[in-house]
């Protein structure tokens, strides 16, 4: 097992390459697709847009965004994350970094577009003020993120699934970050704020993994037994087997607009 480490995040190659794999999950999810391009109208993407996809995982969005015309550049604090990026997409560029300090100068992009970042963040105000800080006059702000309080998973014991769920919300910098992402955008000055909702839903055994992965944080947080998540992990082995599975992800997106004229 590689255990090279990547300072920025604290992960090591391994944990990164099966966090790549649960990402790839989602990004091929029923819906996902949609999600993204709901996210690119919000940002109002136009060819020659310069726009910087903020913690940009394997690169995916980036690269769609590239398809489209605009100028993107996907940075990411994760340097295995981005030799991936890289790898996969070569239209797109990309770039080391974090969000509390992107490569670009005061007022240079047209559009700023976070996807599933700011729960990580022990300060999404201060990631938010680095947004407004390189967004031009007009620019356009696009969060995206779910509440990991509102994870829906279907089980024969709803008490123990509250406890993961809520457990491994609880193992999350900020997991209800979403809740307050409109009024982080108001308090920054931003403009024409709105929020929407789309919901991911899995039913199949593709969802297994993301599932496993849940219970297995929780189980090392210790807030749950082996026996506990070894019973609820094989009950969803066994539901995706049968075309019984049900997981629901509520994803919201948060727009705004930075203001032409501002006293800040």
């Amino acid at each position: 097992m590689d255990t090279s480490q990547t300072a920025a995040t604290g992960r090591t190659s391994a944990e990164t390459d099966a966090l790549i794999k649960i990402l790839d999950i989602g990004d091929t999810a029923p819906g996902a697709r949609e999600l993204r391009a709901r996210s690119y109208e919000l940002l109002g993407l136009v060819p020659d847009a310069s726009v910087v996809d903020v913690g940009c995982g394997a690169g995916r969005a980036a690269a769609e965004m590239a398809e489209r015309g605009a100028r993107v550049v996907g940075v990411d604090p994760d340097e295995r994350m981005i030799g991936v990026a890289a790898q996969r997409w070569p239209g797109a560029g990309f770039r080391l970094a974090d969000a509390y300090a992107l490569p670009f100068a005061d007022g240079s992009l047209d559009g700023y577009r976070a996807e599933k970042v700011f729960h990580v963040l022990d300060d999404p105000a201060r990631a938010v003020a680095e947004a407004r800080r390189v967004l031009a006059p007009g620019g356009r702000i696009v969060l995206l993120g779910q509440d990991w309080d509102t994870i829906l998973i279907e089980s024969g014991d709803a008490e123990l699934t509250r406890t993961i769920v809520h457990a491994r919300a609880d193992l999350v910098r900020t997991p209800r970050v979403v809740r307050g992402s409109r009024n982080l955008l108001l308090d920054a000055d931003f403009t024409d704020v709105t929020v929407e909702t789309r919901t991911w839903i899995f039913t199949g055994a593709s969802a297994v993994p993301i599932l496993a992965d849940l219970a297995g944080k929780v189980r090392a947080a210790g807030a749950i037994s082996d026996e506990q998540a070894e019973a609820w992990i094989a009950e969803q082995r066994d539901r995706g087997s049968r075309d019984r599975l049900f997981l629901a992800l509520p994803f919201f997106l948060t727009a705004a607009t930075r203001p032409a004229l501002s006293g800040r």
